[in-house]
């Protein structure tokens, strides 16, 4: 297989083990480079980069824009034709290396949307809402949406923000196994502080209107429904009935109820922070990131 013009990109922090298994599935000789983009990771990180041959980037985030995925794309930006990011739980499949490498040499699209696997507590769930992740794009074709936060978490790396593209996106059939095997109490940590991040950004969003930064189809339903204290019923009813969730048996349900609470627990706190005195709960304007840049809609299913 001969190596393709594609810088892969891995943010990372304290996750070593996970990383050489994302690595290694890599190889050494499938992408023109592989950089990984360290928080200042305290294990071995370092050593696991070396031993793969792979670049090391250090990041230090101000709490500010732009975090991890902007900043590595404005101060290293890629000398290849296309970048691919993937976090240190994602594995490439021989069955999407595959697909990348018969797709992206004649390509004419400027980005894809990746299907990804599910696992929950241990297991891979068949059915409900599918994962899919804009996480491929040509080099120069676009960046991460630009929201002007200060520290509403602790979150240094993009997580739902989504890039802005500027041209045609397609689509890659081909599954990146996420194998994410951390248990229920990392789950539920992880989504507070998602939470967290998720209503002071919908309220900065309602602030700007929805052309300040253009939305993919699943985050303008989103953030229709989530005003409401029946958003998470909503989506427990999608993911479990029509998605088929039931058919994953107990996992299925004890994971569409968990992310029915999510929703319920944004509801929450949009209204917790709309509650706060005026002076503490205003938020920062974010500014559009590509004026003219067209952005690529979520597909359906």
């Amino acid at each position: 297989m001969p190596q393709l013009d594609l810088t892969i990109v891995i943010p990372t922090k304290n996750d070593a083990e996970r990383l050489s298994g994302c690595l290694q599935a890599i190889g050494k000789e499938f992408a023109s480079e592989v950089v990984v983009v360290d928080s200042g990771s305290e294990d071995d990180t370092a050593e696991v980069v070396t031993r793969f041959d792979a670049t090391l980037v250090q990041f230090q985030w101000n709490g500010k824009f732009p975090k991890k995925r902007n900043w590595f794309l404005r101060n290293h930006t890629p000398k290849t034709r296309w970048v691919l990011f993937l976090d240190s739980d994602e594995i490439l499949t021989d069955a999407f290396k595959r697909e990348l490498a018969e797709t992206l040499p004649g390509s004419t699209a400027s980005g894809y949307w990746l299907n990804y696997s599910i696992y929950f507590m241990g297991r891979e769930l068949k059915h409900g809402y599918p994962l899919k992740k804009l996480a491929l794009f040509r080099v120069g074709a676009g960046e991460y949406e630009r929201i002007n936060e200060s520290r509403w978490s602790h979150l240094d790396m993009e997580i739902h923000e989504h890039p802005i593209i500027d041209g045609e996106v397609g689509h890659f059939n081909s599954k990146i196994d996420h194998r994410d095997f951390r248990d229920v109490s990392h789950y539920v940590a992880k989504h507070n502080e998602y939470s967290s991040w998720e209503a002071r950004r919908f309220l900065q969003m309602k602030t700007l209107g929805e052309t300040a930064n253009p939305l993919t189809l699943k985050q303008r339903i989103k953030y229709r429904l989530i005003e409401s204290p029946f958003a998470g019923i909503v989506y427990f009813f999608g993911a479990y009935f029509m998605m088929g969730g039931f058919l994953d048996g107990k996992r299925g349900l004890a994971f569409a109820l968990l992310k029915m609470g999510y929703f319920t627990q944004v509801y929450c706190k949009i209204q917790e922070l709309r509650a706060e005195p005026r002076e503490s709960a205003e938020t920062e304007v974010a500014q559009p990131l590509l004026v003219d840049a067209a952005v690529a809609h979520e597909p359906q299913g």
